[in-house]
């Protein structure tokens, strides 16, 4: 075999167990050059740990390790750590952030890997008198920033960005590597859901980034649950089910449904849902935000006024940095705002969190382990803690003051939340940090549906959650709304999405309002929206 031949990356025979449970066996598949692969499959199905062996991620390593071969160039390699894998040249944005909340983007973007400049003292006591280059630094971070065709503050600190900003962070990092003075280190770059919390523009620049990534010889895992994406910017699609490689295919030719079936095992309808006409006329307002302005870094409210109904599902669009996650944030007391909030007829105090929960309102956040999970304790506790500390559900009381949990009440509605949801776990007693992202959603769900609201916050519900999956939950969500009257307000950067479940959707332009539509509008009347135009349809706004 001549040197052209030899794959990039080849992985032989890789298995790999959890404690006796076997999640993946007999995987073999090859990765050339400049080659773009889509790595699919439903939550569960193996692909991040296959990934993490790859990574030399410690999680490996303190379960036992993994059986077959790596081979990088034909050569086989370990990788102790994930420092090895760098340095072989494999770069990986991870689904979930690894970025330090108190550095900016650009001490984020360069860590590790700052440039320094000499000075008098530096002749005279050595290299470690050197001091951090910042403005070659800046230079590098805005030239990797501006690949991605975004608008991001290079000098905002981590902690105080959205989300879609953290993720373009991430995937910055990886992409100033080659403009940083390590020119050629990266041959592989791993991105795991990178698309997850961006807009379809801002996704659409991201595919361009890769595709031109791929162009200079760097082949690329792409891992996403956005089907339509692995298969206009993919070579080769690599489909896994139940820890299996179950299929690779060159993407040309290939549709969405084919993908999905393969995923799944059975056919899967990726058509939108069937529309519902709800019936305004009568309804009373739940709801009514006025002259709403938040606070929150990355997004912009000025000045946000809409009526909601009660019991409708109202979708919350628009593109990134726009203030569509800003509203249910601010409203909800996260971030500070101002303006007036009136819910069922009685104003709210804002930037009292507390307040909006003791009336009848919850919030799924778009950020599960930032705001939505206690990581270390169990889907029992997860489940039931807010319920059990606002509305003292789950609690046995003795002489009305002593109180104590109810164990059995407790695991009843976990597992029955299982099983609605289907999230996949080993029990009700598993820590949430060992889930897979989109488990880790469904869970974020369970503890929403646990307090009973009278209205539902919902932000990116179906972000890192697959095709199958992402099915469940928005009829979930439909579900909830029928059976138990509850109004959702449904925040996500997929049109799409919205247009399924939602009976209207508002779009978010600079800040404000800029149009309330039925969901069965023209997707093309939504984009003249988010633009900042107006569009002709809007009658009023009701519908």
């Amino acid at each position: 075999m001549n040197e052209k031949e030899i794959p990039l990356l080849e992985m032989r025979h890789i298995s790999k167990d959890f404690f006796g449970n076997q999640v993946l066996s007999d995987i073999n598949f090859t990765l050339k050059k400049g080659e773009i692969l889509g790595l699919v499959g439903e939550n569960g199905a193996g692909k991040s740990t296959l990934m993490k062996i790859l990574f030399g991620m410690d999680e490996i390593h303190q379960t036992g390790g993994f059986g077959g071969d790596v081979l990088l160039s034909g050569e086989k390699v370990v990788f102790k750590t994930p420092i090895d894998a760098l340095a072989a040249g494999i770069g990986m944005v991870h689904q979930e952030f690894s970025l330090l909340p108190d550095f900016t983007a650009t001490e984020n973007i360069l860590l590790n890997r700052e440039p320094l400049k000499y000075n008098v003292f530096s002749e005279l006591f050595g290299e470690r008198m050197n001091t951090l280059d910042r403005e070659k630094m800046e230079g590098i971070s805005k030239k990797a920033i501006s690949r991605l065709g975004v608008t991001l503050d290079s000098e905002m600190l981590v902690s105080q960005m959205p989300v879609g900003h953290k993720q373009f962070t991430e995937i910055a990092r990886e992409l100033s590597k080659e403009s940083s003075g390590h020119t050629g280190e990266i041959k592989l770059l791993v991105l795991d859901e990178p698309t997850a919390v961006l807009s379809e523009q801002e996704a659409d620049s991201l595919l361009k980034a890769m595709r031109l990534l791929s162009e200079a010889g760097i082949a690329i895992i792409f891992i996403s649950h956005r089907l339509q994406e692995i298969i206009d910017v993919c070579d080769t699609i690599m489909v896994m089910r139940d820890g299996k490689i179950i299929k690779t295919e060159p993407s040309k030719g290939v549709v969405i449904s084919d993908i999905a079936r393969w995923m799944v095992g059975r056919e899967v309808n990726t058509a939108a849902g069937q529309h519902r006409i709800f019936a305004y006329e009568g309804k009373d307002k739940i709801l009514s935000i006025q002259n709403l302005w938040v606070d929150m870094p990355g997004e912009v409210v000025r000045d946000v006024s809409l009526d909601i109904y009660k019991g409708e599902i109202i979708g919350i669009g628009g593109m990134a940095g726009q203030g569509k996650l800003g509203i249910p944030n601010g409203t909800m007391g996260l971030f500070h705002s101002g303006g007036k909030v009136v819910f069922e007829g009685t104003e709210i105090p804002l930037n009292a969190p507390r307040s909006f929960l003791d009336a009848g309102m919850a919030f799924v956040s778009e950020d599960r382990r930032g705001v939505g999970l206690l990581l270390d304790e169990t889907l029992e506790w997860n489940v039931s803690f807010t319920a059990m500390q606002v509305q003292e559900k789950f609690l046995k009381k003795y002489l009305g003051f002593v109180k104590w949990r109810s164990q059995q009440e407790i695991q009843d509605a976990t597992e029955g939340y299982v099983r609605q949801l289907e999230i996949r776990c080993t029990s009700t007693k598993q820590k949430a940090k060992e889930l897979s992202g989109g488990n880790q959603q469904k869970i974020c769900l369970a503890k929403a549906f646990a307090v009973a609201p009278k209205l539902l916050f919902v932000s990116e519900p179906t972000r890192g959650i697959d095709i199958g999956a992402k099915s469940l939950v928005l009829k979930a969500l439909r579900k909830y709304n029928e059976e138990q009257g509850t109004t959702i307000v449904m925040i996500s950067s997929e049109l799409e999405e919205l247009r399924t479940i939602c009976d209207r959707i508002a779009i978010i332009s600079d800040g404000k309002v800029n149009g309330i539509l039925p969901a069965t509008t023209d997707s093309a009347e939504f984009g003249l929206l988010m633009v900042g135009q107006k569009s002709e349809k809007i009658t009023g706004g009701t519908v």
